[in-house]
């Protein structure tokens, strides 16, 4: 199977932890949305990433969707229980963290708009959602050492992503002083292979 993405995509930084948790090999293919001779169009009609090529040509998209696809074709290391309320929880973190790198890939591209063209109400609005997002994690964290409690899920690759994308984009959002549960977290995470060897770069 072949992924489609760019490597700075927290979206698609999720997929690629998916993929070597689950020990499941694929080609890793780098386009992006925002250059002109992108191909992402011809494949997602909503022109987003990640895009997932499997096998037999089906394609998939949205890294929710192919988080879920790929958690299924293996069994091995099972990231989301079955259906259950488990389940729903696990899906819960997963929309949060997703909201929060929503919210943040919304005021990056807010800000490469001209000066005379940005929002700061738009930028503000965005900026309350991550904080309350950050604040909400926190909380359901508590001093659990995983977001699910005792184990290590799709919960946990979503929440590092988005940490990851913050640290990454916006640095002056200091969450691993005020939330250092959430530090704590991001830490062991990055002690995982799949983590240490996604970190966006450039």
């Amino acid at each position: 199977m072949k992924l489609i993405g760019s490597p700075t995509s927290p979206y698609v930084r999720k997929v690629r932890i998916v993929l070597a948790e689950k020990k499941i090999e694929y080609d890793f293919e780098l386009d992006s949305p925002w250059t002109p001779e992108s191909n992402i169009p011809n494949m997602n009609p909503l022109g987003k990433i990640p895009v997932l090529v499997l096998d037999d040509e089906t394609v998939l998209f949205d890294s929710r969707v192919i988080s879920e696809y790929l958690d299924n074709v293996a069994p091995n290391n099972k990231l989301m229980p079955g259906q259950n309320r488990e389940r729903t929880e696990v899906k819960r973190w997963e929309a949060l963290g997703d909201g929060i790198c929503d919210a943040a890939a919304l005021i990056f591209l807010e800000k490469k708009r001209p000066v005379k063209q940005r929002s700061a109400d738009w930028i503000t609005r965005q900026e309350s959602k991550i904080i309350r997002g950050l604040e909400y994690m926190s909380e359901q964290l508590g001093d659990n050492g995983w977001c699910m409690g005792t184990h290590f899920s799709l919960a946990d690759i979503t929440v590092g992503c988005a940490l990851g994308y913050l640290a990454f984009r916006f640095p002056e959002i200091d969450w691993s002083v005020k939330h250092t549960n959430l530090a704590r977290l991001f830490n062991k995470l990055m002690l995982r292979p799949a983590f240490a060897d996604t970190v966006p770069q450039g």
